[in-house]
């Protein structure tokens, strides 16, 4: 009895680990605003963050204790953090970009938590 159960038992395991890392590695496009994370902790709890952001000052992302907190976009009434990749490309896009106010992004990455795993980042211009 034993001896059947064991591979079945093994065969159900690895069906779950495989489920479980297939839904780990879903792309998604995220279309927000970027901001530092410092700035994003302390006014996150503001009733009006979401048009807040919108109007973030670009500059202050660049003073440094904003850009050594790291960057986030803010995207569907939720603040996801860069990983290191992801600070990276952010710090280059504020570096060149033209926007005084409100940096509009896209973003393609891995959500792990609260967390894009960023593969690309780009700055949506009209």
């Amino acid at each position: 009895m034993t001896r059947k159960l064991l591979p079945l038992l093994a065969a159900v395991a690895l069906l779950v680990m495989t489920a479980a890392l297939v839904a780990q590695d879903k792309t998604v496009t995220l279309d927000g605003y970027m901001i530092d994370n410092a700035c994003a902790s302390s006014h996150s709890s503001d009733k009006t963050f979401g048009t807040w952001v919108k109007t973030h000052g670009t500059s202050c992302a660049t003073m440094d204790a904003c850009e050594k907190s790291g960057y986030a976009v803010y995207a569907k009434d939720k603040v996801y953090k860069f990983d290191d990749a992801g600070n990276a490309s952010a710090a280059e896009i504020i570096k060149n970009t033209k926007s005084k106010k409100g940096l509009h992004i896209k973003v393609e990455g891995t959500v792990d938590g609260d967390t894009i795993k960023v593969t690309k980042l780009t700055e949506v211009t009209s």
